[in-house]
């Protein structure tokens, strides 16, 4: 079911969007070559904590960390393990989500990939274009606009730079849970599916791939990579429709 948030629910969201935008800029200063995830896992859930919230991911349906760190091939859901070390030239997909306040809290979502040192120049166009077709769908997103508007926005501007979008993950809704109603496909045809309302809150999340789109899971249950084995990158802001347009509830500085 698709829910509308009220104006005071909003605000808590933006607070907490806002606070945990900071956290992930925190996070993404500590990726260096070396460094391991499980250390920017428990950096982050440290942040969380001290700003008064609780991390989505951990423990949702059995997931064991506060991030998802996907480094490379792994396009999300990465385990932030001990033997899970960066290293110089590799691409991480920083995952994190929060609920805030911790008691009868609200969640946002957000996502950046970015390099480990320096990576090359194909890496880096990967990574721009993921985020750039994210700021397409921005023109798009209004009430009455569709689901499939926001779809087609980001193929069409992956496909057009020769890249393909993931079809077995999505975007979604999100609020009152980390995962709600509606999906959010990187794909899809102008005026089709859900339509778009005032006060509908999405997690919008381009993911994308070098290669192929399909994609299988590592044996821990959870890292989901390219079959292909080709590089991935990954970005995701939570925007709450307006009456005129839309607005960044996880905006950045530097957005």
């Amino acid at each position: 079911m698709i829910t509308i948030k009220t104006p005071q629910e909003i605000d808590i969201l933006r607070q907490g969007g806002q606070k945990l935008a900071e956290i992930l800029d925190m996070v993404l200063a500590r990726v260096e070559p070396g460094v391991k995830a499980e250390e920017l896992d428990s950096y982050a859930e440290e942040l969380i904590s001290k700003a008064g919230g609780r991390p989505a991911f951990k423990g949702h349906e059995g997931f064991p960390g506060t991030l998802c760190v996907s480094v490379n091939e792994a396009i999300v859901h990465g385990v932030p393990h001990g033997e899970l070390v960066l290293n110089q030239g590799d691409v991480v997909g920083i995952d994190i989500g929060m609920r805030y306040p911790y008691e009868n809290g609200l969640y946002t979502d957000m996502a950046r990939t970015v390099g480990v040192g320096k990576i090359s120049k194909e890496a880096e166009k990967l990574i721009k274009v993921t985020e750039k077709s994210f700021f397409k769908t921005l023109k798009v997103i209004r009430p009455g606009a569709t689901v499939g508007d926001i779809g087609q926005a980001i193929q069409s501007y992956v496909e057009s730079h020769g890249y393909s979008v993931v079809r077995s993950l999505s975007g979604h809704g999100v609020g009152y849970k980390v995962h709600e109603d509606p999906k959010i496909p990187n794909f899809g045809e102008k005026g089709s599916g859900d339509i778009l309302q005032a006060g509908m809150v999405l997690a919008i999340e381009p993911m994308v791939c070098f290669g192929h789109y399909e994609l299988e899971t590592l044996e821990d249950g959870w890292t989901a990579v390219t079959r292909d084995r080709s590089l991935t990158a990954h970005y995701e802001n939570t925007v709450v429709v307006t009456e005129d347009g839309y607005e960044i509830l996880t905006k950045q500085r530097d957005n």
